[in-house]
């Protein structure tokens, strides 16, 4: 746990630093370009479908009576759009985890490394493509999850345990691979995650629940519908910064583990031979 809190305070430090706020800019600018051009082109023809879908299959009747029974009966005059803007949201954390990942994770290897961990040997057992492999997949899985768990939206409490797993889970998974791509080799990878996983899964957990304070700006029922492209915009910042700063907390803690996994053979073999009592080779011969 001692670990885990020093590593948290370098790298808050590490995200004041001119540099790591500068690097949320790009992948915003980015990500908020190409959303403003699909929220354009298919934001309302998604809406219609799903309107009209309701409509053919009752499901307004359905949705009224169980809103109406929560005693959230308003909610369902913008039951459509809120519903659309749900079903983006999972893709708009791709886009910025993708962004980051692509843009900023190899300024922030190189930013913690340098300063921090000079003397580790860069062994480059990871690559760009073994990080998109696990990042597609690992974002499939937390997408279908986002999805069945969708409906705990309308219980708070819920809501606040079920995201962080999730979030957790999937920063686990991506972070931490590419947090040790380039100094560890293939196999220090594979040895260093598994002798860390719970430790790397509470920091997955911390930062799942800082990212799953953009999701907030989504529960003011009519309210984030009219102000829908200024809390896109805003929830795709806040999802770059916590992905910034989870990117510098892990990438700290996976070097500071690589250096002590490194350093632990050195210990081992010197520690193994251990000199004779007297320190002198005996020369005289066995009795025949």
């Amino acid at each position: 746990m001692q670990k885990i809190l020093v590593t948290f305070g370098k790298a808050m430090l590490s995200q004041l630093h001119y540099r790591m706020l500068l690097l949320t800019v790009l992948p915003f600018i980015v990500s908020v370009a190409i959303w403003g051009v699909l929220l354009w082109l298919g934001l309302q023809p998604m809406i219609d479908w799903l309107h009209a879908y309701f409509t053919d299959s009752g499901g307004f009747r359905v949705a009224g009576d169980v809103l109406g029974w929560l005693g959230l009966g308003a909610i369902s005059t913008v039951l459509v759009p809120l519903i659309a803007m749900w079903v983006l949201l999972p893709l708009m954390i791709l886009t910025a985890l993708v962004f980051v990942g692509v843009m900023a994770m190899p300024i922030i290897v190189r930013h913690v490394g340098t300063r921090h961990y000079p003397e580790l040997e860069m062994k480059k057992g990871g690559s760009v493509l073994g990080s998109l492999w696990i990042a597609t997949y690992s974002f499939l899985i937390f997408a279908v999850l986002w999805l069945v768990t969708l409906p705990l939206a309308l219980f708070p409490p819920l809501t606040f345990v079920v995201q962080p797993a999730l979030w957790g889970w999937l920063t686990y998974r991506v972070m931490a691979y590419d947090a040790l791509s380039e100094h560890a080799s293939a196999e220090e990878m594979k040895t260093v995650l598994r002798q860390h996983r719970w430790p790397l899964l509470v920091i997955g957990a911390i930062t799942g629940a800082m990212g799953a304070a953009p999701t907030l700006l989504w529960l003011g029922g009519a309210l984030s519908v009219i102000f829908f492209p200024v809390l896109a915009a805003g929830a795709i910042w806040l999802y770059v910064l916590v992905f910034v700063f989870t990117g510098l907390w892990f990438e700290h803690y996976c070097l500071d583990a690589l250096r002590q996994y490194r350093a632990a053979p050195a210990v081992t073999s010197t520690t193994a031979v251990v000199p004779s009592a007297s320190g002198l080779k005996d020369i005289n011969p066995p009795p025949e």
